[in-house]
C-alpha cells in the first residue's frame, strides 16, 4: 500500500479521496472543458491520525472539517488541475505540520519587583493627576 508524506506524517493514499470539478475564473473555452478545479477530502479514520494530532488538527482545521470526520480542501486556483493537485496536498500538509508539534506548557510567569513599583508610582501619580481635576473645596481636606 503506498502512502504520502503529509507534513511529516505517512498518510496511506487510501484515505484521500479526490474530485475533479469544472473551475471558474481566467481559462478561456478550458474553463468549460476541462474539470481542473480539486476537491481533496482526508480521511482522519482512515490516515490512522489519532490522539493529540487529531484533536490539534481538527481545532485547526475548522470549517474544512465535515460531519464525517473527513478535512476537505477545494482548490481552484491554477489551470491545470496536476497543479491545483499538487496545491490542495500542500496545504493539507500544512495543516498537519502546524497539528503535529506538541503544544509547550505555559509556565506562568509573575511581575518582577520593579515592574511592580513602577506600577504602584503610576497608579499614585494617575490618582494625583485626578485629584487635581476636583474642586477646590473637596482639595482642602
Amino acid at each position: 500500500m503506498a502512502s504520502i508524506d503529509l507534513g511529516g506524517m505517512a498518510v496511506p493514499e487510501t484515505a484521500l479521496a479526490w474530485k475533479f470539478v469544472r473551475a471558474t475564473g481566467p481559462g478561456g473555452q478550458n474553463v468549460n472543458k476541462v474539470s481542473t478545479a480539486v476537491e481533496c477530502r482526508l480521511n482522519l479514520d482512515a490516515a490512522g491520525i489519532r490522539g493529540g494530532v487529531r484533536e490539534r488538527l481538527e481545532r485547526i482545521a475548522g470549517s474544512r472539517l465535515n460531519a464525517a470526520g473527513e478535512v476537505v480542501v477545494f482548490v481552484d486556483t491554477h489551470r491545470s488541475q496536476f497543479r491545483n493537485r499538487e496545491a490542495a496536498l500542500a496545504r493539507l500538509a500544512a495543516l498537519v505540520e502546524v497539528a503535529r508539534p506538541e503544544p509547550r506548557p505555559r509556565v506562568p510567569t509573575r511581575p518582577t519587583a520593579g515592574a511592580r513599583a513602577r506600577r504602584r508610582d503610576e497608579k499614585k501619580r494617575r490618582g494625583a493627576v485626578k485629584k487635581l481635576r476636583s474642586s477646590v473645596d473637596s482639595r482642602e481636606d
